[in-house]
């Protein structure tokens, strides 16, 4: 009776074990069989088992030659062309009496720029005036002397001297008329108002006198009027591309303020003097800029499209760091690979080129090979 009492107690710890042991993977089997690894070495070579889940994620595929074009890059800058911008300068002194154009504005070859109310024009405009006068005057003595010299009452040299006046008289004529010839004014009595003209088409960039005020320095630009229609975006090529740059060369611009719309240019100019300090040599392109986009001291970025060489391309996932070395995997034989050490150079889109270490068509991994690079 004590044995039946207690076996209600006993059975569940043995129904519990029972189930426990049937539901075991593969009961004593499954404990005998060794876990499955990814990879093993056969000497050098990197060996991927039949049972290694690696063999359903590892791609391969043939090391390609293909042409590639080592790009040549270099900063830049915006510059209006020299011969198209016009720093204007006063050549005579004088208050400020008008300002005819302001910062920005569009002007046409000739058209009025400033006023200066200058007594320097005015002397100018008095020299011419007593140069007249003397001439006139040398004219008369000249007369005078050769009709007494025809009659024998004067000397030769008297008759010489008043020539000699009346070619001097000329000369200081010709000067005085040429200084305002130089100034742009018309012989029309003594005047004051010099009125300074835009010698080319453009726009005013820059103003630096005031209506107003007097301007004392005639080597100092007053105003600067520029024709941006055209600009130039001038490069600074290292040293060391020199040799591969060319006039008519495609370039490629890529400008700081408009990062996302690069521009196409052509090499118009190639430097012939080396700047010592920083080893480069500025090159010039040449762009259309009628819209007005593109502005004097812009930062651009330049790529030359560089000379063409065959070279060996593989993806840039097949290329792994390993330490200080750089090394792809080799198939040598199905699911066996050999760790190779390789040398890289430049890159091209996604793909990088081989150096040295591996030659066209060798079929290499080419997605999870960091699994292998132990």
């Amino acid at each position: 009776m004590r044995m039946n009492a207690r076996f209600p107690q006993t059975l569940p710890w043995l129904l519990m074990c029972a189930w426990l042991a049937g539901c075991s993977p593969a009961g004593t089997d499954a404990a005998a069989m060794p876990d499955a690894q990814a990879v093993t070495h056969e000497g050098a070579l990197v060996v991927v088992p039949p049972a290694s889940p690696l063999r359903r994620t590892l791609a391969v595929a043939p090391a390609q030659s293909s042409a590639v074009e080592q790009p040549i890059h270099a900063p830049g800058s915006v510059e209006a062309l020299p011969d198209h911008l016009v720093k204007i300068t006063s050549p005579v002194t004088g208050r400020v009496e008008r300002m005819h154009r302001a910062l920005g504005d569009a002007v046409r070859a000739g058209d009025a720029l400033f006023t200066l109310d200058s007594a320097d024009l005015s002397a100018a405009y008095g020299d011419a005036a007593k140069a007249r006068a003397a001439l006139q005057q040398a004219g008369r003595d000249l007369a005078r002397q050769q009709l007494l010299f025809d009659a024998d009452i004067a000397a030769r040299k008297d008759y010489e001297a008043a020539q000699l006046a009346q070619h001097q008289a000329e000369s200081d004529a010709q000067v005085t008329q040429a200084r305002l010839a130089q100034l742009g004014a018309v012989n029309a009595g003594a005047r004051r108002q010099f009125v300074l003209r835009s010698p080319i088409a453009g726009r005013v960039i820059d103003m630096s006198g005031a209506q107003g005020g007097y301007w004392n320095d005639i080597t100092a630009p007053l105003m600067t009027v520029a024709d941006l229609s055209t600009v130039s975006v001038t490069a600074a090529v290292a040293e060391k591309d020199l040799a591969s740059v060319f006039v008519g060369q495609k370039a490629r611009i890529v400008l700081n303020a408009y990062p996302n719309d690069a521009l196409e240019g052509e090499v118009r100019y190639v430097g012939e003097v080396l700047d010592a300090d920083t080893r480069t040599v500025k090159v010039r392109l040449l762009l259309d800029n009628r819209q007005g986009r593109l502005r004097p001291g812009m930062f651009a970025k330049v790529v030359f499209a560089g000379p063409q060489h065959t070279a060996v391309l593989v993806p840039s996932g097949a290329v792994l760091q390993s330490g200080l070395y750089t090394r792809v995997f080799v198939e040598k034989a199905a699911f066996k690979f050999e760790p190779r050490q390789v040398s890289v150079g430049a890159t091209a889109g996604d793909r990088v080129e081989i150096l040295s270490g591996l030659q066209a068509g060798e079929r290499i991994v080419v997605k999870e090979g960091v699994v292998l690079n132990d």
